[in-house]
């Protein structure tokens, strides 16, 4: 399995990040992108990834920190994505239901990130809450302007947005949130969803999936959310496990296998 979106270097998991790591092992997660909010976490990000074969990086600036990151602009971007291990821009977008940031801040950040996809050809990280009709205002003037590669992470959006999206070309990764009580719209979409967009992710720390709800959420428990996301669909576990897989290595294209490196560092 691959969690496509988790955050090792937040409270709750970097105090005991190698047992955490070791956990997630245990649980059959072979790979993991750890996710950046704010340009002071990308040194640190990026070490985590140098440190572990099977973990990445992505750089980017939470629609929640627009206000204090006003400097960061597409080159910052770029450059920082540079690095061998950086393999996504994000995570960006709009978060109109807690609006910690200027709307506008928001929205020119979200558009220098989309401008950062479009040079490197690296995925974009999109976030979106209370937000879709500005989220996909954005999203289509910049396919206009250039085509890029994306998902939305942590899908919570209405199934018309998550049609527009799939339109765009764009990817849909599934949290723990998919597992809640009160998620029944949420299930109805994640249930058709077509498998070859399809991502799972865990947010860890937060969005624990049923059966860990109250506590910190960890890598380990993408599982959970598997088994549930593939019984909610009518599909074996392990069909939707290795389709999730495929498509993570399909969408972040400077990932790789761990034994893809392994061969390539080998002597010929």
């Amino acid at each position: 399995m691959i969690d496509s979106h988790c955050h090792l270097n937040y409270k709750g998991l970097v105090e005991d990040q190698d047992a955490v790591i070791e956990r997630a092992h245990a649980a059959g997660v072979s790979g993991m992108l750890n996710i950046s909010t704010r340009e002071r976490e990308w040194a640190d990000i990026i070490a985590t990834a140098e440190r572990h074969p099977d973990i990445w990086a992505s750089v980017g600036i939470h629609p929640h920190e627009a206000d204090d990151h006003p400097e960061i602009d597409a080159r910052r971007l770029i450059d920082a994505a540079a690095h061998p291990r950086v393999v996504g821009i994000g995570e960006t977008g709009l978060d109109y239901y807690y609006d910690h940031s200027d709307r506008a801040r928001q929205q020119a950040s979200f558009r220098s990130h989309i401008m950062a996809a479009q040079e490197t050809g690296l995925p974009l990280i999109v976030h979106t809450r209370d937000a879709e009709e500005d989220t996909l205002a954005i999203l289509r003037e910049g396919m206009e302007q250039g085509s890029y590669a994306g998902l939305i992470h942590c899908f919570t959006a209405s199934g018309e947005f998550a049609d527009a999206a799939l339109d765009l070309g764009l990817y849909i990764s599934i949290s723990g949130i998919v597992t809640f009580r009160n998620a029944k719209a949420l299930q109805e979409v994640a249930a058709r969803l077509p498998i070859e967009r399809l991502l799972i992710e865990t947010d860890s720390p937060f969005l624990a999936p049923v059966p860990h709800r109250g506590k910190p959420c960890e890598p380990a428990f993408v599982a959970d959310t598997a088994r549930f996301l593939a019984q909610l669909r009518g599909e074996e576990a392990d069909a939707l496990i290795a389709a999730t897989q495929a498509n993570f290595f399909r969408l972040f294209t400077k990932a790789q296998p761990v034994e893809t490196q392994l061969e390539e560092a080998r002597p010929h």
